[in-house]
């Protein structure tokens, strides 16, 4: 072993036992990596930020803000809340909600997928009387499984692509994973329709925000513009389209309010509908029926992106306390509006503009993004915690879905390169208003990017040491008699077993190289064993930490560590005796 070598492998080592000790967060363990590889001199200076200018890096980021965007649209909860109301019973529901978390895995990144189907499993779990936690493993265990069946579905997979890329010239394709990734998506599940029974019947959600501090429905006003698809339908209608949840406490036609609304009254264009409900619920409220959320009053030449909207409580102090909004003239002072209020406790019946406010009342406040937390502070107002609010922030339904469409297909056609398809994606999603520029950098995981960049170089490092030579002779001697499935299966269970203690995409992007050079040193070709790499990588269900799937769901499951061995070793034990043979069948060696 040179002294290369040996640097090379303490420099990782540390880092593994950094990752293990999880008291840094892992970007700034991989800069220190790189800052020690430069140090050490296995890093040349010229070639140490290189890894931020590769593909990975664009494709990973572009796809975290496609996610972001379809998950805004709405259309997939949609969707899905009309399928559940024909499910009753607790399997089935399982069963929709992993299936579609799977499905949307291939087509976004899979922890984006998994975010936007999160609100839906609270609702069934709530309207069939159980726990949240008996849908949120397995969904999370969906998405994984959901992320291998697309290039773009899981950081691994890119990598890998980039590594037979460098290896033999050409990349995997989007859907070169999609026959071992379809099988294993098929057998998870179908083993998690029967196998969620492992997982402990006394695990409960923590509390949400709402039930901490007692927020109430929210009410608030809409407007019927002229070409609104709510005009002309009754009010039944209306409350069907959302699957619950929502009230209408009033109509107000021609400066006339009307306090009694049956079922069977016709909306008409130019009325103001008075709503209470939750927050989402008022918010697909809004979508469906194409209304406009009254006094959005937005400054002429103010772009998307500058106005926002803060959750806050009044407090005794306030100035707000016991006067409406229209006699503190909010907006023509303050340049804010109140676009809802939720008071606990009480049923409002006033309009908004009209309503008393009194302590304790929960306002969502709109304006200038610059200068609400000045204006907040001027009126007395205290933030709440933050939580996700998109009232009043709704966004087009159906272009991103189209944007995605197209870039996919134009990757699968070979015509563009997976990261300026993507890239492109994003850009047109913000120029288009899909989504704002300010919520697309929110999107993106800014510590993923810098340390996939961090990494590239310190993995190649290892290579140019021959360091990765070294670790594929000592895999190589313990293979020494194996069948071709036997070292494929050693591969896959080592990538497995690394990927807790490491992120998985800094798992592939040190034993992607190894697994190469291993398969050649063994008389093999390498594509079976750098996928059997990214099965392996990609698949950690036996810890919370090894991928932010698992971590997602922790807290909202009231998961303990243990629990997800339970469901997660007879998964990864299945997903090991599915994907060697599928490997073998589709990629040879």
């Amino acid at each position: 072993m040179t002294l290369s070598q040996a640097l090379s492998f303490a420099i990782l080592g540390a880092m593994m036992l950094l990752f293990i000790w999880g008291r840094l967060r892992y970007d700034l363990v991989a800069m220190l990596a790189l800052l020690a590889s430069i140090i050490a001199g296995t890093v040349k200076p010229e070639e140490a930020f290189r890894g931020f200018s590769d593909d990975i890096v664009i494709i990973v980021g572009s796809a975290l803000v496609v996610s972001a965007t379809v998950a805004r649209s709405g259309i997939i909860e949609t969707a899905l809340n009309w399928l559940s109301r024909a499910l009753t019973s607790v399997r089935w529901q399982l069963t929709a909600l992993v299936g579609t978390v799977t499905f949307l895995s291939a087509l976004v990144k899979n922890i984006g997928a998994l975010a936007m189907l999160m609100p839906a499993a609270f609702k069934m779990s709530k309207r069939s009387g159980v726990s949240p936690s008996l849908f949120l493993m397995p969904m999370a265990f969906g998405s994984l499984l959901g992320g291998l069946i697309t290039l773009v579905g899981t950081s691994p997979n890119i990598i890998v692509s980039r590594v037979r890329e460098e290896m033999t010239g050409e990349p995997f394709t989007m859907f070169d994973y999609a026959p071992v990734g379809l099988g294993l998506s098929v057998v998870g599940m179908l083993f998690l329709q029967v196998g969620y029974r492992l997982l402990p019947a006394d695990r409960h959600a923590t509390p949400s925000l709402d039930e901490a501090v007692g927020i109430s429905d929210y009410n608030t006003e809409a407007e019927v513009p002229p070409e609104a698809k709510a005009a002309g339908w009754t009010v039944g209608q209306l409350l069907s389209s959302v699957d619950g949840g929502l009230v209408v406490t009033g109509v107000v036609r021609n400066d006339v309010r009307r306090t009694v609304t049956m079922p069977e009254t016709v909306i008409e264009s130019g009325d103001t509908l008075l709503l209470r409900g939750e927050a989402d619920a008022l918010e697909r409220a809004v979508t469906a029926g194409g209304l406009r959320l009254a006094r959005q009053e937005e400054e002429k030449g103010a772009s998307k992106d500058k106005v926002g909207i803060l959750e806050t409580v009044i407090t005794p102090a306030s100035l707000l306390v016991a006067r409406s909004a229209a006699d503190v003239g909010l907006h023509q002072r303050h340049g804010v509006n109140i676009i809802a209020i939720s008071r606990a406790g009480q049923r409002m019946t006033e309009r908004l503009s009209a309503t008393r406010l009194a302590a304790g009342d929960v306002l969502l406040l709109q304006g200038p993004a610059a200068i609400l937390p000045e204006r907040m502070q001027d009126l007395g107002l205290l933030p709440l915690a933050e939580r996700s609010i998109r009232l009043g922030n709704v966004q087009k339904e159906l272009l991103p879905l189209i944007i995605l469409a197209a870039a996919m297909l134009l990757t699968a056609l070979s015509l563009v390169p997976v990261a300026i398809a993507f890239f492109g994606a994003a850009v047109l999603m913000m120029a288009t208003g899909a989504i704002s520029p300010r919520d697309a950098y929110e999107a993106v995981e800014w510590p993923i990017l810098v340390m996939l960049g961090a990494l590239i170089p310190v993995s190649e490092a290892l290579q140019t040491t021959g360091g990765t030579d070294l670790i594929s002779n000592w895999l190589s001697a313990a293979a020494t008699g194996l069948p071709a499935w036997g070292a494929l299966a050693l591969i896959m269970v080592a990538a497995m077993a690394v990927t807790p203690f490491l992120n998985n995409a800094a798992t592939v992007l040190v034993m992607a190289p190894i697994a190469a050079i291993f398969a050649t040193e063994l008389g093999f070709r390498p594509d079976a064993f750098l996928m059997a790499v990214a099965v392996g990588a990609g698949c950690d269900f036996l810890t919370p930490i090894g991928h932010q799937c698992n971590t997602l769901v922790m807290g909202p499951g009231g998961y303990r560590f243990g629990d997800y061995a339970r469901l997660g070793a007879p998964l990864s034990l299945l997903v090991v005796l599915v994907s060697v043979p599928l490997i073998l069948t589709v990629w040879g060696v």
